[in-house]
């Protein structure tokens, strides 16, 4: 398992998708694999959604992962408790550049979802099989 907590920055999210990469390789999932690269798209959707949308001025969001026999699992942690997260693309012009991050997590992971986590927040998870 891997967990870090990251400063609720762009500067956080992006360090958190470079340490998921580096781990995943550690991992013996090397960079630029499927995998590698499927993981590193989905860190980067959940982390700047906690800290463009979820961001809690003085909180930090937190990374986990956890390689299991048949799935990785990736947990991003962070301190607004707000459920309201859809797949759904924004409403609107279809060149908008924003809202979409989470359609492209459905389409990435074979299941995601959110959970309460102890404390405030949330936890917005999602799983890559590795068949």
């Amino acid at each position: 398992m891997f967990y870090q907590q990251f400063s609720a920055t762009r500067r956080g999210a992006r360090l958190a998708r470079r340490l998921a990469t580096h781990q995943l390789d550690v991992w013996g999932l090397p960079f630029g694999s499927a995998v590698s690269d499927a993981v590193a798209l989905v860190v980067a959707e959940l982390a700047s959604n906690a800290v463009l949308h979820a961001h809690v001025p003085g909180r930090d969001f937190a990374l986990r992962l956890e390689r299991r026999t048949d799935a990785l699992r990736v947990e991003v942690a962070d301190a607004r408790g707000d459920r309201c997260v859809t797949a759904s693309p924004m409403a609107g012009d279809a060149t908008t550049e924003h809202g979409r991050g989470l359609v492209i997590v459905e389409a990435l992971a074979s299941r995601w979802g959110i959970t309460d986590r102890p404390g405030p927040g949330k936890v917005v998870w999602a799983e890559i099989d590795l068949r």
